[in-house]
Protein backbone atom coordinates (compact mmCIF):
# COMPACT_ATOMS: atom_id res chain seq x y z
CA UNK A 1 0.00 0.00 0.00
CA UNK A 2 1.37 3.70 -0.90
CA UNK A 3 1.56 5.96 1.76
CA UNK A 4 -0.63 8.92 0.45
CA UNK A 5 0.05 12.82 0.92
CA UNK A 6 -3.21 14.18 2.39
CA UNK A 7 -5.13 17.07 0.55
CA UNK A 8 -6.45 19.75 1.67
CA UNK A 9 -9.69 20.38 3.48
CA UNK A 10 -12.83 20.83 1.53
CA UNK A 11 -11.21 20.72 -1.94
CA UNK A 12 -12.17 18.53 -4.76
CA UNK A 13 -10.66 15.39 -5.42
CA UNK A 14 -10.46 14.74 -9.73
CA UNK A 15 -7.92 13.56 -12.04
CA UNK A 16 -6.44 14.17 -16.06
CA UNK A 17 -4.15 11.99 -17.82
CA UNK A 18 -1.70 13.04 -20.24
CA UNK A 19 -1.94 10.37 -23.32
CA UNK A 20 0.98 10.27 -25.08
CA UNK A 21 1.18 8.44 -28.61
CA UNK A 22 4.03 8.08 -30.89
CA UNK A 23 5.01 11.16 -33.04
CA UNK A 24 6.39 11.10 -37.03
CA UNK A 25 9.70 9.39 -36.99
CA UNK A 26 11.91 11.10 -35.53
CA UNK A 27 9.47 13.93 -33.70
CA UNK A 28 8.41 14.25 -30.61
CA UNK A 29 5.51 12.29 -28.86
CA UNK A 30 1.79 13.58 -29.31
CA UNK A 31 -0.27 13.98 -26.62
CA UNK A 32 -4.33 13.98 -26.69
CA UNK A 33 -6.15 17.74 -26.05
CA UNK A 34 -9.52 18.41 -25.90
CA UNK A 35 -11.41 21.90 -26.35
CA UNK A 36 -13.74 21.70 -23.62
CA UNK A 37 -17.34 23.49 -24.56
CA UNK A 38 -17.53 27.35 -24.30
CA UNK A 39 -20.92 26.99 -21.85
CA UNK A 40 -18.69 24.79 -19.34
CA UNK A 41 -18.45 26.40 -15.85
CA UNK A 42 -14.57 25.35 -15.38
CA UNK A 43 -12.09 26.10 -18.15
CA UNK A 44 -15.15 26.73 -21.03
CA UNK A 45 -13.51 27.01 -24.33
CA UNK A 46 -9.76 26.36 -22.91
CA UNK A 47 -7.47 23.21 -24.14
CA UNK A 48 -7.43 20.35 -21.11
CA UNK A 49 -5.94 17.00 -21.15
CA UNK A 50 -8.73 14.52 -20.67
CA UNK A 51 -10.36 14.54 -17.14
CA UNK A 52 -12.82 15.54 -14.45
CA UNK A 53 -13.96 14.73 -10.93
CA UNK A 54 -13.38 11.58 -8.73
CA UNK A 55 -17.11 10.60 -7.77
CA UNK A 56 -18.04 8.04 -5.20
CA UNK A 57 -18.57 5.17 -7.92
CA UNK A 58 -15.24 5.18 -8.88
CA UNK A 59 -14.24 5.15 -5.45
CA UNK A 60 -16.60 1.90 -4.42
CA UNK A 61 -15.02 0.24 -7.38
CA UNK A 62 -11.08 1.60 -6.86
CA UNK A 63 -11.72 -0.40 -3.18
CA UNK A 64 -13.28 -3.48 -5.12
CA UNK A 65 -10.01 -3.84 -7.27
CA UNK A 66 -7.16 -3.40 -4.74
CA UNK A 67 -4.30 -3.45 -6.91
CA UNK A 68 -2.20 -1.63 -4.31
CA UNK A 69 -2.45 1.52 -4.81
CA UNK A 70 -4.28 3.89 -1.78
CA UNK A 71 -7.30 4.68 -1.43
CA UNK A 72 -7.66 8.19 -3.06
CA UNK A 73 -4.95 7.21 -5.82
CA UNK A 74 -6.84 4.28 -6.98
CA UNK A 75 -10.13 5.71 -7.19
CA UNK A 76 -8.41 8.62 -9.36
CA UNK A 77 -7.19 6.08 -11.53
CA UNK A 78 -10.23 4.57 -12.17
CA UNK A 79 -11.50 7.83 -12.70
CA UNK A 80 -8.56 9.03 -15.50
CA UNK A 81 -10.34 5.72 -17.02
CA UNK A 82 -13.71 6.49 -16.49
CA UNK A 83 -12.97 10.23 -17.87
CA UNK A 84 -10.82 9.31 -20.97
CA UNK A 85 -13.50 6.67 -22.29
CA UNK A 86 -16.83 9.21 -21.98
CA UNK A 87 -14.67 12.25 -23.25
CA UNK A 88 -12.62 10.56 -26.38
CA UNK A 89 -13.79 7.26 -26.04
CA UNK A 90 -10.61 5.75 -25.77
CA UNK A 91 -10.56 2.83 -23.40
CA UNK A 92 -6.90 2.65 -21.77
CA UNK A 93 -5.45 -0.06 -19.62
CA UNK A 94 -7.64 -3.03 -20.36
CA UNK A 95 -5.95 -6.86 -20.06
CA UNK A 96 -7.41 -8.13 -23.09
CA UNK A 97 -7.44 -6.24 -26.78
CA UNK A 98 -10.37 -4.01 -27.03
CA UNK A 99 -12.28 -2.90 -30.53
CA UNK A 100 -13.58 0.30 -31.61
CA UNK A 101 -16.73 -1.30 -31.96
CA UNK A 102 -16.03 -2.22 -27.93
CA UNK A 103 -14.86 1.53 -26.98
CA UNK A 104 -18.27 2.60 -28.97
CA UNK A 105 -20.39 0.74 -26.95
CA UNK A 106 -18.86 0.94 -23.76
CA UNK A 107 -18.95 4.96 -24.12
CA UNK A 108 -22.44 4.61 -24.46
CA UNK A 109 -23.07 2.39 -21.61
CA UNK A 110 -20.51 4.56 -19.52
CA UNK A 111 -22.54 7.61 -20.55
CA UNK A 112 -26.05 6.25 -19.72
CA UNK A 113 -24.99 4.37 -16.35
CA UNK A 114 -22.28 6.83 -15.02
CA UNK A 115 -20.41 4.14 -13.26
CA UNK A 116 -17.34 2.58 -14.90
CA UNK A 117 -17.92 -0.67 -13.15
CA UNK A 118 -21.33 -1.51 -15.60
CA UNK A 119 -18.86 -1.67 -17.95
CA UNK A 120 -16.57 -3.42 -17.07
CA UNK A 121 -18.99 -6.21 -15.91
CA UNK A 122 -20.68 -6.00 -19.75
CA UNK A 123 -17.41 -7.31 -21.18
CA UNK A 124 -15.46 -8.59 -18.48
CA UNK A 125 -12.53 -6.36 -18.59
CA UNK A 126 -10.39 -5.99 -15.70
CA UNK A 127 -8.22 -2.69 -15.77
CA UNK A 128 -5.04 -2.29 -14.76
CA UNK A 129 -4.91 0.96 -13.32
CA UNK A 130 -0.45 0.82 -13.03
CA UNK A 131 -1.05 2.01 -17.01
CA UNK A 132 -1.66 5.61 -15.23
CA UNK A 133 2.08 7.12 -14.00
CA UNK A 134 2.08 10.14 -11.94
CA UNK A 135 3.11 13.03 -13.05
CA UNK A 136 2.00 15.86 -10.86
CA UNK A 137 -0.92 16.95 -8.14
CA UNK A 138 -2.18 20.68 -8.09
CA UNK A 139 -4.25 22.15 -5.49
CA UNK A 140 -5.02 25.60 -5.03
CA UNK A 141 -5.33 26.23 -0.96
CA UNK A 142 -9.28 27.02 -1.33
CA UNK A 143 -11.96 25.52 -0.42
CA UNK A 144 -14.03 23.99 -3.42
CA UNK A 145 -10.80 24.02 -5.85
CA UNK A 146 -10.38 21.13 -7.39
CA UNK A 147 -7.04 18.47 -5.83
CA UNK A 148 -5.96 17.21 -9.06
CA UNK A 149 -4.03 14.41 -10.12
CA UNK A 150 -2.23 14.23 -12.84
CA UNK A 151 -1.13 10.91 -14.64
CA UNK A 152 0.57 9.74 -17.81
CA UNK A 153 -0.63 6.72 -19.95
CA UNK A 154 1.15 5.50 -23.22
CA UNK A 155 -0.42 4.57 -26.06
CA UNK A 156 2.37 3.61 -28.09
CA UNK A 157 1.61 3.64 -31.72
CA UNK A 158 -1.24 5.32 -31.58
CA UNK A 159 -3.84 3.43 -34.05
CA UNK A 160 -7.18 4.55 -32.19
CA UNK A 161 -10.41 6.04 -32.95
CA UNK A 162 -10.97 8.97 -30.82
CA UNK A 163 -14.31 11.60 -30.97
CA UNK A 164 -15.56 14.24 -28.78
CA UNK A 165 -18.12 13.86 -26.64
CA UNK A 166 -20.44 16.47 -28.09
CA UNK A 167 -21.17 18.12 -24.98
CA UNK A 168 -18.27 18.34 -22.80
CA UNK A 169 -15.72 19.26 -25.38
CA UNK A 170 -15.99 20.99 -28.75
CA UNK A 171 -12.68 19.55 -30.46
CA UNK A 172 -10.14 16.87 -29.94
CA UNK A 173 -7.02 16.68 -31.68
CA UNK A 174 -3.15 15.61 -31.43
CA UNK A 175 -0.07 17.51 -30.97
CA UNK A 176 3.51 17.62 -29.59
CA UNK A 177 3.79 19.84 -25.91
CA UNK A 178 5.90 22.39 -27.70
CA UNK A 179 2.89 22.21 -30.78
CA UNK A 180 0.30 23.00 -28.44
CA UNK A 181 2.19 26.08 -26.83
CA UNK A 182 2.88 27.56 -29.69
CA UNK A 183 -1.14 27.16 -30.68
CA UNK A 184 -1.48 28.91 -27.50
CA UNK A 185 1.05 31.77 -28.36
CA UNK A 186 -0.25 32.36 -31.70
CA UNK A 187 -4.09 32.53 -29.52
CA UNK A 188 -5.22 29.68 -31.68
CA UNK A 189 -6.36 27.83 -28.23
CA UNK A 190 -6.85 29.16 -24.79
CA UNK A 191 -4.38 27.47 -22.05
CA UNK A 192 -5.27 27.63 -17.98
CA UNK A 193 -2.25 28.41 -15.76
CA UNK A 194 -1.89 24.88 -14.59
CA UNK A 195 -2.00 23.20 -18.40
CA UNK A 196 0.77 25.55 -19.35
CA UNK A 197 2.93 24.84 -17.06
CA UNK A 198 3.04 21.12 -17.40
CA UNK A 199 3.33 21.58 -21.23
CA UNK A 200 6.36 23.58 -20.57
CA UNK A 201 7.29 20.54 -18.16
CA UNK A 202 6.16 17.96 -20.80
CA UNK A 203 7.94 19.56 -23.44
CA UNK A 204 11.84 18.90 -21.70
CA UNK A 205 11.35 15.37 -23.14
CA UNK A 206 11.53 12.95 -26.47
CA UNK A 207 9.59 9.93 -25.25
CA UNK A 208 6.97 8.81 -22.81
CA UNK A 209 9.67 6.77 -20.89
CA UNK A 210 11.69 9.50 -20.33
CA UNK A 211 8.35 11.72 -19.25
CA UNK A 212 7.68 9.05 -16.87
CA UNK A 213 10.92 8.65 -15.76
CA UNK A 214 11.55 11.92 -14.49
CA UNK A 215 8.21 12.94 -12.97
CA UNK A 216 9.46 9.65 -10.27
CA UNK A 217 12.32 11.82 -9.62
CA UNK A 218 10.08 14.42 -7.89
CA UNK A 219 8.15 13.63 -4.59
CA UNK A 220 4.49 13.00 -4.57
CA UNK A 221 3.44 17.00 -3.26
CA UNK A 222 0.86 19.17 -4.17
CA UNK A 223 1.97 22.08 -6.06
CA UNK A 224 -0.23 25.44 -5.42
CA UNK A 225 0.23 28.37 -7.35
CA UNK A 226 0.33 31.75 -5.27
CA UNK A 227 0.81 35.57 -6.48
CA UNK A 228 4.16 37.33 -5.62
CA UNK A 229 5.25 40.81 -6.36
CA UNK A 230 8.60 40.79 -8.20
CA UNK A 231 9.66 44.33 -8.90
CA UNK A 232 6.12 45.80 -8.28
CA UNK A 233 4.72 43.46 -10.89
CA UNK A 234 1.90 40.61 -9.88
CA UNK A 235 2.96 37.49 -10.82
CA UNK A 236 1.53 34.11 -10.88
CA UNK A 237 4.09 31.41 -9.21
CA UNK A 238 4.78 27.77 -8.00
CA UNK A 239 7.72 26.64 -6.30
CA UNK A 240 11.16 26.31 -8.11
CA UNK A 241 12.02 22.59 -6.94
CA UNK A 242 9.80 20.18 -8.64
CA UNK A 243 11.01 20.56 -12.54
CA UNK A 244 8.75 23.24 -13.96
CA UNK A 245 10.93 25.31 -16.62
CA UNK A 246 8.60 28.36 -16.17
CA UNK A 247 7.81 29.24 -12.62
CA UNK A 248 5.98 32.60 -12.72
CA UNK A 249 3.46 34.04 -15.00
CA UNK A 250 2.77 38.32 -15.49
CA UNK A 251 -0.80 37.64 -13.21
CA UNK A 252 -2.03 40.10 -16.36
CA UNK A 253 -2.09 37.56 -18.47
CA UNK A 254 -2.85 34.36 -16.51
CA UNK A 255 -5.95 32.24 -17.22
CA UNK A 256 -6.66 30.22 -14.11
CA UNK A 257 -10.10 28.46 -14.84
Amino acid sequence: MTIETPGFPGTVAAATVVVFRNGPAGEPPELLMLERAGSMKFAGGAAVFPGGKVDTADRELAAKLSQGFGPDDAASRVAALRETIEEAGLVLGMQVPVTADQAAEARAMLIEHRALSVVLDHFGWVPDLGIFNRWARWCPRREGTFDTRFYLADLGTGAVNVSKDNTENSHMFWASANEVLAMAERGEISVIFPTRRNLERLALHNSFAEARNFAALYPDEIISASIRDIDGTDYLTIRDDMGYPVTAQLMSTVRRS
